[in-house]
C-alpha cells in the first residue's frame, strides 16, 4: 500500500532520517515505534507530503506519491488541533467538507458516528468547551469521515482513558476489516501487541528492527516457560535442576502453584513435562514470551 526507500532528511546539522525504508502490506495494521526524537513523526509528515525528503522516494500503491493521493489519506496528527471557538458540529461538517464529501453525505456520516462515539449532544457547543478525549474523539471522527484508504495516526490514544481507549482501538480494528490500511506511531507496546501485524522501530534516525509482530516476539524467545501445578514444590524445584534447568518460583493462589523455568540450549517441552508429572499434577503450561515491552527496552539500549 505504501512504501518508502531510503527516505533521507535533515534539519540544519540534525539528521531525522537515514536511509529509512519501511513497506506497510494493504488491508494491514503497521506500528511506527521508536523513542522521542526518533524521526517517526518526520516520516509520518513525509508520507502525507507535508515535507519532503532530502533524498528518497514514497511509493503509493507501487507508484510515486502524487499531491492528488493525500486525498486518499487520513491524518491525526499528535499535536491535536481545532478551532476552540467554532462549534463542535460546524467545525466537523467544515473539516469533511474539506475532505471532499457533499453536505448530505457529510451531515450523513457525521450523524452515525457522533452517535456511535456518544457525542451527539455536544454537536452545538464550542470546541473550548469539550474534555480533552471529547474533543480527540472528534478530530478522530474527521480523520475517518471520508473513508481513506490509508489511515495515519500519531499517538492515537494519548489521553484517552482505558474505556474510551477500547472503543478507539475496536474502531481501528473495524476500519482494517473494512479495508484500511493503517499506519499508528505510538509508545503504548501492548497496544502494538493488540493491534499490529507489522511494525517497524526506529531509533536514531534508523530502522533498527521490522517484521511481523509474532516473528520478532519469536526470534526474541528465550527458552523461558511457566508451570502451574499442585503438590510439592520442593521436589518439582530438585527434579528440575538437577536436570539442568533453572527455576524461579512464583507464588501459590488457591492450591495452584507456578514456575518459570530457563532451558539451554537445544530443548524439548515433552521431556520438561515428563521430568514434572511423575513429582506434582500439572495444571497449565505455557511458553513465556517476550512482550513488545522488553523487546522495545533492549533494542533500544543495544543501540
Amino acid at each position: 500500500m505504501i512504501e518508502t526507500k531510503n527516505i533521507v532528511k535533515k534539519f540544519a546539522a540534525h539528521l531525522a532520517l537515514n536511509e529509512v525504508s519501511i513497506s506497510v502490506r494493504k488491508g494491514s495494521v503497521f506500528g511506527l515505534l521508536g523513542p522521542n526524537g526518533a524521526g517517526k513523526t518526520t516520516l509520518i509528515r513525509i508520507i502525507n507530503r507535508i515535507s519532503a525528503p532530502d533524498s528518497g522516494e514514497v511509493f503509493f500503491e507501487g507508484k510515486p506519491l502524487q499531491a492528488s493521493d493525500v486525498y486518499r489519506i487520513g491524518y491525526l496528527p499528535e499535536e491535536r488541533g481545532l478551532y476552540k471557538k467554532m462549534k463542535v458540529g460546524e467545525q466537523a461538517l467544515y473539516l469533511a467538507r474539506l475532505k471532499g464529501l457533499s453536505r448530505r453525505d457529510a451531515m450523513n456520516r457525521l450523524k452515525i458516528w457522533f452517535e456511535k462515539f456518544e457525542i451527539a449532544g455536544w454537536w452545538n457547543k464550542k470546541v473550548e468547551e469539550l474534555s480533552k478525549g471529547m474533543a480527540q474523539k472528534v478530530q478522530f471522527i474527521v480523520t475517518v469521515i471520508h473513508e481513506p484508504e490509508l489511515l495515519i495516526f500519531d499517538e492515537p490514544f494519548s489521553g484517552f482513558d482505558p474505556v474510551n481507549t477500547l472503543l478507539l482501538k475496536n474502531e481501528i480494528l473495524s476500519l482494517r476489516d473494512k479495508g484500511s490500511t493503517v499506519i499508528f506511531s505510538t509508545h503504548n507496546m501492548a497496544s502494538v501487541e493488540e493491534l499490529c501485524d507489522d511494525i517497524v522501530l526506529i531509533d536514531k534516525a534508523q530502522c533498527m528492527l521490522a517484521g511481523k509482530v509474532n516473528e520478532i516476539r519469536r526470534s526474541y524467545s528465550r527458552n523461558l516457560y511457566e508451570i502451574k501445578y499442585r503438590g510439592d514444590t520442593n521436589a518439582i524445584l530438585k527434579t528440575l535442576e538437577s536436570n539442568g534447568y533453572e527455576v524461579n518460583v512464583g507464588e501459590t493462589t488457591f492450591g495452584v502453584s507456578n514456575i518459570r523455568v530457563k532451558a539451554s540450549g537445544e530443548h524439548d517441552n515433552n521431556r520438561l513435562l515428563s521430568l514434572a508429572m511423575p513429582v506434582v499434577e500439572i495444571t497449565g503450561f505455557t511458553e513465556v514470551m517476550p512482550t513488545m515491552n522488553d523487546i522495545f527496552i533492549s533494542v533500544i539500549q543495544s543501540n
